[in-house]
């Protein structure tokens, strides 16, 4: 099976726990933004990122939306379109 690509994207109430939102979506993709990330997903890791963001996540106060985005085949600047600033994967280290 293809993987899948997803914006994911996340609100989180206390600072301790946006940081470990943050580490954990590292491992599954590349930020866009402070609390955004792309990330190239098939089914099993869809899976594995959501358990984990599950352990760490306070459900009733916390949101992590996932947004299909096609096939992850290709280029992401082809599904990407930004205004202002132009859109580039962040190499640099965000410090939450």
């Amino acid at each position: 099976m293809g993987r899948t690509r997803y914006l994911v994207s996340y609100d989180i109430c206390e600072p301790r726990r946006l940081r470990r939102v943050a580490k954990v979506l590292e491992g599954f993709g590349v930020r866009l933004q402070y609390s955004v990330f792309e990330c190239p997903l098939d089914d099993m890791r869809l899976t594995q990122a959501k358990a984990a963001l599950a352990g760490v996540i306070n459900h009733d106060e916390d949101q992590v939306l996932f947004v299909s985005l096609g096939p992850a085949a290709g280029d992401a600047t082809l599904v990407i379109e930004a205004m202002g600033l132009p859109y580039e994967v962040r190499t640099r280290v965000t410090i939450i």
